[in-house]
């Protein structure tokens, strides 16, 4: 099993897992490269251990530390936090600000929530994954990005306008359930009055 606590830094994006879902637990490799402090819950622990992965944090109720502290020792170093089930998202990210993070990947989020993020995109680039699409901020309505080609999903409020921009011209359209570009090699510039995510396949 692989350890990486003795890299530990808030450089790297920190890494909260809140699935044990196989597809997405395939995306774990390229998300370790780069030994991020790694956080899972209580459901997950055991199928993300089983995968050689070194844990740093267990976001968990009192009922699980106390049927689990065995895990302390077996991972060691490594912590609670504590939490109740609806809160674990919250207080992840709670967390990992108040250990001075300032980015994290959360495997995997639903973007129909992703208003769940706003209050804590001030303070931390939030990056998530869902079926195989990874979802970027643009955090004040505006994002700048080369990209291949490729197709792009964008996903915000519905009907909320967003204007595309690219060598070959320029677009505007409302925001719909699942929108998607197709998007030809270069720089692309998106903006909106509001926040907003782009989703690119992984």
């Amino acid at each position: 099993m692989s350890s990486h606590h003795f890299v530990k830094d808030q450089q790297e994006p920190a890494l909260l897992v809140l699935t044990d879902d196989t597809e997405a637990t395939n995306l774990l490799p390229g998300l370790l490269e780069w030994v991020p402090t790694v956080l899972v819950t209580q459901h997950n622990v055991h199928k993300i251990m089983s995968l050689g992965i070194k844990i740093d944090g267990i976001i968990a109720d009192k009922e699980f530390q106390e049927n689990n502290s065995i895990l302390l020792e077996e991972q060691y170093p490594i912590y609670f936090i504590s939490a109740n089930e609806p809160t674990f998202l919250a207080v992840g990210l709670k967390y990992l600000m108040k250990k001075n993070h300032k980015a994290v990947n959360i495997l995997s989020f639903d973007p129909l929530d992703s208003q769940l993020l706003d209050p804590y995109l001030p303070a931390l680039d939030i990056v998530f994954f869902n079926n195989g699409i990874r979802y970027f901020p643009a955090k004040k309505g505006k994002i700048r990005k080369w990209l291949p080609n490729c197709s792009i999903q964008v996903h915000g409020k519905e009907g909320q306008f967003v204007e595309h921009q690219a060598a070959s011209g320029s677009d505007v359209f409302p925001i719909k359930y699942a929108t998607f570009l197709e998007i030809e090699e270069g720089m692309q510039t998106f903006s909106s009055n509001k926040l907003f995510w782009l989703g690119t396949f992984v």
